[in-house]
């Protein structure tokens, strides 16, 4: 019988474009993300791998910005700027980044591998440039020859919030502290000169002056800067660093027009709601996670979250363009959406219906982009899928292929840029996306089976990064139209209670092993495994178990 403690059901509030979502997306299935990213991390990192256009992994000795060797990854298989091409230096953080963070995620030690890995991402941070933050490329040589041309806000905000997710993981890694305190020096510094106006293309942050170019303004970058902010305020714990996300958010919120750009905005729906919770601040998380989803961006024509049934194949809750031919969505954008909207839910558990629906969605549709999952009449290289070792997918799906020797294929057709880079040269697998595929570990962290089909454990803890303690919480969503019970498994060692902060409940007390529970029809619960015997209490609207937030801001009756 369930056990009261406090307050009230927490009403779940929609959002439109998650509601014209699929409610059992078809064909269905969902792949493990998490063996997966595992499968990627042994295959791409195997300097001895055979094959056409393998290994996809090689030494870069230039020394930028520290005297180490490091490692560079393809963006793309055969992309010709790559490899020893110029001078082994054209390799991209959002690549090498996103494959030690992926990997991490699963439970991989990056800095024990062959070489030390992790460290080798300090050379991105663009010392010899005097920018003083993490950047795409090592260095301006090769900063031309793509990723950030000329420049492009989000790609020089993105590898510092990769850098400072990784920071979390390792937190004992040389010369990390300082470069993080520098990058949140330099962010903090960018903010107080941009003073609530974030509409510029780009920021130089070793001169501190925004810039203007014929690329869109990207006032999101707001998004990145606040993440950042506020992850520096927690570990570091300088009120500058509180400051300065505060700052960052209210220019966000200022903006009047969607301006979803690529990955940012959904950060900051997370980090309004985090801040919300946290500090009993009243930001617009609503705005924010319509802007994420609607595809309304004005600069940027059409960004968000995609929806549909193309040829009786569902591609809702990937993200890209909801616009370009008919939609083109892309694996790295939908896998990275779900580390900062996961674990949002923890703060604002009233989006938890709606986020649940979006992750069964996305966890349906992303297997889509592999060669093996989708059907190979929707490829346009399915007689060379063999070359990705099935660890690599496509760079994106596409209504209508953006190639004329490809215009025959029926939506959704899974297609990538790679041969646009750099045409005439890069080969046509380059299609196959090396710096999407290694986002794998972002699923793979968050998503595990129960013993109903397609109700998932969505874990809102993993990519929760600098949060302050908290017992193992999970999201569970129920897509059925009656009442489903499921398995809950205690692999502690020690009796828990079940407590669902969307109830206000504890639903089940003294687990020891596993409890059967009941999700009602369409209804999502969060549920915090709280140690049995645990001293509750109140504290300024929160319920805390032994000094430790179990449910932010109770709905009370």
């Amino acid at each position: 019988m369930p056990i009261l403690f406090c307050g009230a059901q927490v009403q779940q509030k929609n959002l439109q474009r998650i509601d014209a979502m699929a409610d059992w997306p078809e064909p269905f299935g969902i792949i493990n993300y998490n063996q997966l990213a595992k499968d990627f991390d042994k295959t791409v990192y195997d300097f001895n791998a055979r094959g056409d256009h393998w290994p996809l992994i090689w030494l870069d000795s230039s020394n930028k910005n520290f005297k180490q060797t490091v490692v560079g990854l393809y963006t793309a298989i055969g992309d010709e700027r790559q490899g020893h091409n110029n001078k082994g230096m054209f390799h991209e953080a959002l690549n090498t980044m996103g494959a030690v963070l992926g990997a991490s995620l699963v439970g991989i030690d990056k800095s024990r591998q062959q070489y030390n890995y992790v460290a080798m991402l300090k050379n991105y941070f663009n010392r010899e440039t005097g920018w003083n933050i993490m950047m795409n490329n090592t260095c301006p040589e090769v900063a031309k020859l793509g990723g950030g041309y000329g420049r492009d806000w989000w790609y020089d905000v993105y590898p510092n919030i990769l850098f400072y997710a990784i920071c979390d993981l390792y937190p004992h890694e040389k010369d990390f502290d300082w470069i993080a305190r520098s990058i949140a020096d330099k962010f903090y510094s960018a903010d107080s000169v941009l003073n609530g106006n974030y509409n510029y293309t780009y920021f130089d942050y070793a001169t501190l002056q925004p810039y203007k170019t014929d690329i869109c303004i990207q006032p999101d970058a707001a998004a990145g800067h606040a993440w950042l902010l506020y992850a520096a305020y927690k570990k570091f714990g300088e009120d500058k660093y509180l400051e300065g996300a505060l700052s960052a958010l209210k220019a966000l919120q200022a903006v009047s027009v969607n301006p979803n750009y690529e990955v940012l905005i959904p950060f900051g729906a997370y980090i309004s709601a985090r801040i919300n919770a946290e500090l009993n601040k009243k930001f617009d998380i609503r705005k924010f996670l319509e802007w994420s989803f609607d595809g309304t961006a004005v600069c940027r024509e059409g960004w968000g979250a995609l929806t549909g049934r193309w040829n009786g194949i569902d591609i809702s809750g990937t993200f890209g363009s909801t616009v370009d031919r008919g939609g083109y969505a892309f694996l790295m954008n939908t896998y990275d959406a779900a580390w900062p909207l996961i674990p949002m839910v923890r703060y604002d558990v009233s989006y938890a219906r709606a986020i649940g629906k979006w992750m069964l969605n996305a966890a349906n549709a992303a297997r889509l982009f592999y060669p093996q999952y989708m059907p190979k009449e929707h490829q346009t290289l399915p007689h060379k899928s063999d070359v990705t070792k099935g660890v690599i997918a496509y760079e994106g799906i596409i209504n209508r292929s953006s190639y004329p020797e490809y215009k025959n294929i029926e939506a959704p057709v899974a297609q990538g840029d790679g041969p646009l880079w750099v045409p005439g040269k890069n080969p046509d697998v380059s299609q196959f996306s090396v710096y999407g595929s290694g986002h794998a570990g972002i699923f793979g962290s968050i998503i595990r089976p129960t013993n109903v089909e397609g109700i998932l454990e969505l874990n809102l803890l993993a990519t929760d990064f600098f949060r302050d303690k908290a017992y193992p919480t999970y999201l569970y969503y129920n897509p059925y139209t009656d009442t489903k019970s499921i398995i809950i498994n205690n692999s502690s060692r020690k009796k828990i209670d079940l407590y669902d902060a969307v109830s206000g409940k504890f639903i089940a007390k003294k687990v020891n092993g596993s409890k059967k529970i009941s999700i009602k029809a369409r209804e999502a619960m969060v549920l915090v495994q709280v140690p049995s015997g645990a001293v509750l209490k109140y504290k300024e609207g929160q319920v805390l178990a032994d000094n430790i937030v179990i449910n932010y801001n109770i709905a009370r009756k």
